[in-house]
């Protein structure tokens, strides 16, 4: 049994009051009000899984020019853009957007609430993604395209050594593409905090919402010093600042300093929800609870917490101290302990289980082998002498792809089979699952594992060509072949999804037998997630004993978007708020505030008009509404203010609901009771 009731309709066959309540608009006009969580969630995943593709075709022609010594398919100019924007999309536009966006979908599904804290403000936050990802690319079609690299290093970065617009497309872009980033992330930690189920105390939130709500808290810390720096870059190029020119007591390093203390904390924001991922999974498939699920939950704070301590050994080839590369060495062995935690935990889970070899199962396995090399590689780049020898050569490019691909990519594609029927309501083809994994598998190892050679051997990387006497060519051959694998892998899931949609069977309301709450309403969910809010008495509420026959949260009204307010630590209900509707003012907020970032790069004082713009915007995000009376279930009146910010509180001024008080305004009732 699920513990939604099953939508109904009135003498005239209307749609009950919650879907009225809670549909949006349809139609191209319509597609810009959307507010509510799953259409702002399923938007981040499609974009982002593009910029995945676009980033992909990047990869596969600066592999195809490295196939052999002298190929002429890039020049050098068009493989450092092609370079560039690879990296930047991958990093910046698919890695970080698509954690974020299967969060903003399954969160409120997973803590048992109606959408997320705070609508509009989730729906700008895609906009500015959505744009600023438009800019880049068009500039790269342009041929205006970023060409520094991700990591952007000055001086080479300076107007005296890159003159065109190029740079600073990319220090305004990547300042921009932040704002969504840091927007989604007090979005899901003030959703997670506050709108849970009752009953759903911070120790019985599943891994998955541990995971995202640790990679939030790293990206509030993390995305602010790269916004600064890049704003410092911007001002060095445009109004002759020289915060990293040498000649006017700037300092070059002060940029990697700076940028490495975001870059290496970025690598575990896109690593951390992949652990949930594998955790989620895992339990699912082995049927039982995750072994020691709060040694793995603590072991995802420490690596949030330590990852801010590694930033340096990306620079231990900059003359730092060495008595201080030594403790970002052994932060960098420590780091490694929290992850071997929870590999311990998931072998555990392993241990005695029968699992249920499926798709997403499998690309866990993959996880497993891949990512411990690029673990174990990691380590061996934490010693100060074997990383100055292998500093800036493919056995870095390597380890980062073994990392992330190993590390995120396979656990994403796990999850995207894993949830793919909630989304969209039917399974994916198993069969085409299998190829799916398997080409990925042998076209990742084949690709990735000839460049620890290639860099032992002492190719460098950034380097758009070769000499025929230099020995690399068969095995970047090799590492060509393996990369086109990798490709028709993706290429499979592709077709996999477009067949699923029309030809997949139905998926039913919990096609896995899974623990957690997002499968306890239908597939794909309604606009209200729950026809009556559930309760919760443990961590694997699905697999408990009685769940058909646990209270249901009752008193919410049908006819206003409202949502439970619990509190922190134990989610005991504290209030109810209102959330706001469909409307085109974040789309167009993010519009004003995308007419300054991309103003100013050509006319100073676009950024006035952009000002006023944006004040506009925000003066009608908060215009004040009027308060409604409302008449309550029992007759009497309450004032109901709306409008203020995202939320208005609906507080009871006549005494009954308030705290201490004999009526609750969220009563619990058994199944089947009214709404």
């Amino acid at each position: 049994m699920t513990s939604t009731l099953v939508p109904e309709t009135d003498s005239e066959g209307k749609a009950d009051p919650l879907e009225r309540t809670w549909s949006s608009p349809g139609g191209f006009l319509g597609w810009f009000t959307h507010v509510n969580h799953k259409s702002i969630g399923r938007r981040f995943i499609i974009t982002s899984f593009i910029f995945l593709l676009l980033g992909g075709v990047e990869a596969l022609l600066m592999r195809s020019q490295l196939a052999v010594p002298g190929a002429g398919i890039l020049d050098q100019e068009a493989y450092r853009q092609f370079f560039t924007m690879h990296g930047i999309t991958m990093m910046f536009f698919f890695a970080v957007p698509i954690m974020e966006g299967i969060g903003i979908y399954f969160i409120p599904l997973m803590i048992g609430t109606r959408d997320m804290a705070f609508p509009r403000l989730n729906a700008f936050g895609y906009y500015v993604y959505l744009i600023a990802g438009v800019v880049l690319y068009a500039s790269f079609f342009l041929g205006l395209a970023p060409h520094g690299g991700w990591f952007n290093y000055p001086p080479l970065a300076n107007r005296e050594f890159s003159p065109g617009i190029n740079i600073d497309i990319y220090a305004t872009m990547i300042t921009f593409i932040e704002i969504s980033a840091l927007v989604a992330a007090v979005e899901l930690i003030v959703t997670i905090f506050k709108l849970r189920a009752p009953g759903m105390s911070l120790h019985r939130m599943p891994v998955f919402v541990w995971s995202i709500l640790v990679m939030s808290f790293m990206i509030v810390f993390a995305m602010p010093p790269l916004m600064v720096s890049s704003v410092m870059m911007a001002v060095d190029r445009t109004v002759g600042g020289h915060f990293f020119n040498p000649d006017m007591m700037g300092d070059v390093v002060l940029w990697q300093h700076i940028f490495w203390f975001f870059g290496h904390p970025e690598v575990y924001i896109i690593f951390v929800p992949a652990l949930g991922f594998v955790s989620m999974i895992v339990a699912t498939f082995c049927r039982r609870p995750l072994f020691g699920q709060t040694a793995v939950i603590v072991a995802l704070v420490a690596t949030g917490f330590i990852s801010f301590g590694l930033w340096v050994h990306h620079m231990f080839a900059t003359g730092l101290p060495r008595l201080g590369l030594s403790f970002f060495t052994a932060a960098s062995m420590l780091i490694a302990i929290p992850t071997g935690v929870q590999f311990f935990c998931w072998i555990a889970t392993f241990w005695g289980s029968r699992p249920v070899f499926r798709t997403p199962f499998l690309f866990i396995l993959g996880f497993f082998f891949v990512f411990l090399i690029g673990g174990i590689t990691g380590v061996q780049l934490g010693s100060v002498p074997f990383n100055t020898q292998v500093h800036d050569t493919f056995f870095v490019v390597a380890h980062m792809h073994y990392v992330l691909i190993g590390g995120a990519l396979f656990p994403l594609f796990g999850a995207f089979y894993y949830w793919f029927p909630k989304i969209g309501g039917r399974m994916l083809s198993e069969r085409l699952g299998r190829w799916n994994v398997g080409l990925m598998f042998v076209g990742m190892n084949v690709t990735f594992w000839p460049q620890h050679h290639l860099g032992l051997m002492g190719m460098p990387r950034r380097i758009w060509t070769y000499g025929e006497g230099m020995g690399w060519a068969g095995l970047n051959l090799l590492s060509t072949i393996g990369a086109f694998i990798l490709a028709a892998g993706v290429m499979v899931f592709i077709v996999n999804v477009f067949w699923s949609l029309r030809n997949g069977a139905p998926a039913g309301a919990n096609p896995w037998g899974a623990d957690t709450l997002e499968w306890a309403t239908d597939s794909p969910p309604p606009a209200y997630n729950f026809q009556h809010l559930p309760t919760v008495s443990g961590p694997h509420p699905l697999w408990e004993d009685g769940w058909a026959d646990r209270p249901k949260v009752v008193g919410l009204r049908p006819t206003h978007r409202e949502v439970l307010v619990t509190d922190l630590m134990d989610a005991e209900p504290q209030s109810r708020m209102i959330l706001p509707g469909p409307t085109y003012i974040p789309f167009l907020a993010a519009a004003a505030v995308a007419t300054g970032f991309i103003g100013v790069m050509f006319v100073k004082l676009i950024f006035v008009f952009a000002l006023l713009l944006t004040y506009l915007a925000l003066v009608a995000w908060n215009w004040p509404r009027m308060a409604h009376q409302l008449e309550s279930e029992d007759g009497r009146e309450h004032r109901l203010a709306r409008g203020q910010g995202d939320g208005g509180m609906n507080r009871e001024l006549e005494g009954e609901g308030q705290p201490g008080s004999g009526d609750r305004p969220w009563p619990t009732q058994g199944p089947g009771g009214g709404a």
